[in-house]
C-alpha cells in the first residue's frame, strides 16, 4: 500500500486512474484483494459465532456450578443438535401459521372520472413547431 502511495505521489500529475491501470491492468490484483478480504471477514464471522457459543456454554456451566449442581446435572442440560434443530423447525411452522391469511379480493374501484393527466398520452407526443 505504501509502495503505490509513493507511486502516486512519484507520478504527479498523472491521473490515479492511470497509475493503478499501469500496476494492474487487467484487475486480477483488486480482484483477489478483494475475495481475500470477503473470505477472511467470513472466517472471522464463524469463528467469532462459534465462540460466542461455547463461550455462552461454558458461562451456563460455571453458574449451574456455583449453585451446586452435579456433573451428571449438568451433562442433562446438554442438547443434541437433533434437538435444536428440531425444535427451530417447530418454532418456525408455528409462526409461519401464526400469520392470518390475506384475501386474494382486489379493492381497485372505478372511477367515474376517466380523465387523469396521468393517463394522458397527449403529454407523451412531442409537437414540433413548423
Amino acid at each position: 500500500m505504501y509502495a503505490l502511495l509513493l507511486l502516486i505521489e512519484q507520478a504527479g500529475s498523472a491521473k490515479v486512474t492511470d497509475v493503478i491501470h499501469k500496476l494492474d491492468p487487467y484487475g486480477i490484483g483488486i480482484s483477489v484483494i478483494g475475495m481475500g478480504v470477503v473470505f477472511v471477514s467470513l472466517t472471522l464471522l464463524y469463528l467469532s459465532f462459534y465462540n460466542i457459543s461455547r463461550l455462552l456454554f461454558y458461562r451456563t456451566k460455571k453458574n449451574l456450578q456455583k449453585k451446586g449442581k452435579t456433573a451428571e446435572e449438568i451433562k442433562e442440560i446438554e442438547t443434541d443438535a437433533d434437538v435444536s434443530a428440531a425444535i427451530a423447525v417447530a418454532l418456525s411452522i408455528y409462526f409461519r401459521e401464526v400469520h392470518d391469511k390475506e384475501s386474494a379480493v382486489l379493492t381497485i374501484h372505478k372511477t367515474a372520472r376517466t380523465y387523469s393527466p396521468w393517463s394522458s398520452k397527449i403529454y407523451g407526443l412531442r409537437q414540433y413547431t413548423r
